[in-house]
């Protein structure tokens, strides 16, 4: 019965309500979701997978391994997120056939004036960076080091000015080093951003701001780890699915915004240090226990979800890191050697480089 009503009910009252509740959340005077005055928000996406019934076969495709091929189809998602409090702006999914470039356009639609957008090398593509540029916004996005990108004009910061398809641009090339108890690592970094006045946005802080881009990762795991458990998606049809989409991204949203309303109470609190399980968890209680159904007629923002994230704050942000491994590998072999999956305090230290004349 329940199948059923779903089925009556469609897709599009939850795209409807997705609509209604996309967008940052952030107020000027919201805690790290500005720099400069600009709202800071990134773009990427994930996969999800979803049932293989033949009736998703037929729009879904299964990825192809070592193996022989995944067991379970899936779903590519895209996502523009509000990196100060990773709230989602806006959203496109589709089968995995097409690309991230592919469906990135599609998101631009939510772009303005007065927001920066902070992309992976997978969108560093002269068409994306310049319809992202059309639309007012700004971008910071990182390259490959050995992208040819001539030299215009040299910044005192040691930036330099050039070109990107028909966009002009400001590289930044710069040297990485992060040192924990057990060693140092040094890596190369390119960023491009059409951000091209070095006085007004200083490089080594642009070279900061990039490392937010990793809170819409954050925002993926709490999706797809947090809210599903890394369960495979329940409807065994195309509509069913697109439904159950809009209703993970709506459950999600719903959750974020309580967050930001919570935080937003308190002044100087980062919403980085609401505990995203606490108000999931809250959230699933009320719900069983049909507590709080009828709302008063008293708005209250803060409400039981808000409370009970105020009570227990996570600890400000640390300067952490640890290696990057395969969680779900390939193979059915274990990894050769031990995996360190230690989380170490580190500390950064930035260099920028001077890019030779060609």
């Amino acid at each position: 019965a329940f199948a059923q009503a779903r089925r009556r009910v469609g897709a599009e009252p939850m795209r409807w309500l997705f609509d209604l509740l996309r967008g940052p959340a952030a107020g000027i005077g919201t805690t790290g979701a500005w720099w400069r005055g600009l709202l800071v928000c990134a773009i990427d996406g994930t996969t999800i997978t979803v049932p293989d019934s033949p009736a998703n076969l037929t729009k879904y495709t299964k990825h192809r391994c070592n193996n022989g091929g995944s067991g379970y189809p899936a779903l590519r998602l895209l996502v523009l997120v509000s990196c100060g409090t990773r709230t989602v702006l806006d959203a496109v999914f589709g089968p995995t056939t097409d690309g991230e470039t592919t469906y990135a356009p599609r998101l631009l639609r939510s772009l303005r004036e007065g927001v920066i957008v902070l992309l992976d090398r997978n969108f560093a593509a002269r068409t994306l960076v310049s319809a992202i540029a059309t639309t007012g916004a700004h971008v910071l996005v990182r390259v490959k080091s050995g992208r040819h990108l001539p030299v215009l004009r040299r910044n005192r910061d040691g930036s330099y000015l050039s070109r990107l398809g028909t966009v002009e641009v400001r590289v930044i090339d710069c040297e990485i080093t992060i040192a924990t108890a057990t060693g140092r690592h040094t890596g190369l970094c390119r960023l491009v951003t059409t951000l091209t006045d070095h006085r007004t946005h200083p490089a080594t802080e642009l070279i900061t701001l990039y490392h937010q881009r990793w809170e819409i990762e954050t925002a993926y795991l709490e999706i797809k780890s947090t809210v599903l458990g890394g369960r495979v998606l329940r409807a065994r049809t195309p509509a069913g699915l697109e439904q159950e989409i809009y209703a993970l991204l709506v459950t999600y949203q719903v959750l974020r915004l309580a967050m930001a309303d919570a935080t937003g109470t308190r002044p100087r609190v980062d919403p980085d240090r609401a505990s995203f399980t606490i108000a999931l968890n809250t959230a699933r209680d009320l719900v069983i226990q049909a507590a709080g159904v009828i709302a008063d007629t008293v708005i209250d923002l803060v409400g039981t979800i808000g409370r009970r994230v105020l009570a227990d704050l996570m600890p400000d942000r640390r300067i952490r890191t640890r290696p990057r491994v395969v969680k779900r590998a390939i193979s059915k072999y274990n990894a050769k050697g031990t995996i360190d999956r230690t989380s170490y305090k580190a500390t950064i230290s930035i260099d920028i480089l001077t890019t030779p004349d060609p």
